[in-house]
């Protein structure tokens, strides 16, 4: 998928879900499940691309607070 191709309410999107899933994560390590979404080097990966192409666009958004 190119992300610059994509609208930048899809973009926006896309980057909210992730970070929505790093903050589920962090409420479940407190309950003390070790499984992480967040730890995945393609999740951050992907992340990363879309917050360049947030940047690139000049789009406000809040930042993901990795684990």
């Amino acid at each position: 998928m190119s992300l610059s191709a994509l609208s930048d309410e899809s973009l926006l999107r896309f980057y909210d879900s992730v970070r929505k899933e790093v903050e589920a994560d962090r409420d479940s390590r407190r309950r003390g499940h070790m499984h992480s979404f967040a730890n995945s080097d393609g999740v951050k990966k992907y992340a990363a691309g879309l917050r360049a192409e947030l940047e690139r666009r000049r789009l406000n958004f809040s930042p993901i607070m990795w684990l």
